[in-house]
């Protein structure tokens, strides 16, 4: 993160007012006079600091990642910044979809929907006075194709809404109170870094068939039963939601009634409190949020050939 910054000096606009004396003595008399008052109005510089606040990447997963900028006025009067969001920086193993960039209306730190302001690209953050900051959020969403554990970067750049340039360029009248204003060091322009890694999960099926016949063997005649394995297996750094695991029931066969299990324990066809359903069309196995990682799911039933 940034260091502190801090605003340049007097206020834009303040007058700096001096009046000279002189004192004299002439033959028995003294006497004294005042020069004429000098006034010099003190310029408005433009200067602005920006930095990221997120301390490791974010996570992104099927929810949008939130960024968290700061932007500070480090000018000698109040100013507007004109705020860009850029996702394609150099090394991104993927560029970020940017949802929307927000100012922290609330002031809590937290980005809060619907009570946050959106900024449309390019334009001008509410005014901020001297040595002031504000946060900025910027919700940034995965594109078709991250891949789990890909890292990339968001720049936001805040520029001043009076102007930018090189140190020293003046904006005649432009600044508070009516002085002119003055790029500062900064060029009244700057940028900040944020990341974001994809929290992905890949789901896997896996699918088996093992006969008993009615003869003690293993041949697929009529009357043998067929017991399918199906195994979910779930990879990556993330979660897979709502996972189901559905087959039909293959023509030519016929469900077993009461065969169905999850992990070796038993479900009941009907459609009640547990998670699994069954019937002469198909099975239906709810197997809720899985983490990338967690055990393997592993989902049995029956059938018989006609």
């Amino acid at each position: 993160m940034a260091g502190s910054a801090h605003a340049a000096g007097v206020a834009a606009g303040t007058l700096i007012q001096n009046t000279a004396t002189a004192t004299y003595n002439t033959g028995t008399s003294t006497g004294n006079v005042s020069s004429n008052t000098v006034s010099v109005k003190v310029d408005q510089l433009l200067d602005v600091a920006v930095a990221g606040l997120n301390s490791s990447p974010v996570t992104a997963t099927s929810t949008a990642a939130v960024l968290t900028y700061s932007i500070t006025n480090t000018g000698n009067g109040t100013d507007s910044f004109n705020l860009t969001a850029d996702p394609a920086v150099s090394g991104n193993s993927f560029n970020g979809v940017i949802q929307g960039v927000y100012l922290d209306t609330d002031g809590n730190g937290v980005y809060t929907p619907g009570t946050d302001t959106l900024v449309a690209s390019g334009a001008a953050s509410s005014p901020i006075a001297e040595d002031g900051s504000i946060k900025v959020f910027v919700i940034v969403s995965l594109p078709a194709g991250a891949t789990d554990a890909q890292a990339s970067q968001v720049k936001l750049t805040a520029t001043s809404a009076i102007g930018s340039g090189t140190p020293g360029t003046v904006f005649a009248g432009k600044g508070q109170g009516g002085s002119d204003a003055v790029v500062g060091s900064s060029h009244a322009t700057q940028s900040a870094l944020d990341s974001l890694i994809a929290s992905l999960a890949t789901v896997s099926l896996t699918k088996s068939a093992a006969i008993v016949d009615q003869f003690a063997g293993t041949s697929p005649v009529p009357g043998a039963t067929v017991t399918y394995t199906i195994v979910a297996h779930v990879t990556g750094s993330g979660t897979a939601e709502g996972v189901h695991v559905a087959d039909i029931i293959p023509a030519s066969t016929t469900y077993q009634a009461g065969t169905l299990t999850l992990n070796g324990t038993a479900l009941t066809d009907a459609t009640d409190g547990d998670s699994g359903t069954a019937g002469a069309s198909g099975i239906d196995v709810a197997l809720g949020n899985v983490t990338g990682g967690a055990s393997d799911k592993t989902v049995t039933f029956k059938v018989k050939i006609n």
